[in-house]
């Protein structure tokens, strides 16, 4: 089976040994986004819904590199620090997708990278 890397400087580059995305299968399977403006180096501002705003800025980025686009999600997975944050985080989501919505799961964790509230990787059809 062919594998692609794929890395874009539109999104944040890697903090660890781990690709941006991989392309197998006609998929791209996209690494955990955290909010950083890949710009500044910054995280995108301290609350959940405008962490998850960034990381799904990311996304799409990556997705573009690709040659793909949000529009063909077919599995995203949101990592929240406070689950009390699941309907603004949601709001902010739905922005950024129209029916058919990809299938997703979204997960409380205790701690995510650097401190941030919201982390999200995706896998999207090429």
């Amino acid at each position: 089976m062919m594998t692609d890397t794929i890395a874009t400087d539109k999104a944040p580059a890697a903090i660890g040994p781990y690709a941006q995305a991989r392309v197998a299968g006609g998929l791209l399977f996209v690494s955990g986004q955290l909010p950083i403006d890949p710009a500044t180096g910054a995280f995108a501002g301290p609350d959940a819904p405008t962490q998850a705003a960034r990381s799904l800025t990311n996304i799409a980025a990556i997705a573009e590199a690709a040659g793909t686009s949000l529009a063909k999600a077919v599995k995203m997975t949101v990592y929240v620090t406070d689950l009390t944050q699941f309907k603004a985080v949601n709001e902010v989501y739905a922005g950024f997708f129209q029916a058919p919505f990809p299938a997703r799961s979204t997960v409380e964790v205790s701690a995510l990278p650097l401190g941030a509230s919201v982390e999200i990787d995706a896998v999207i059809a090429l």
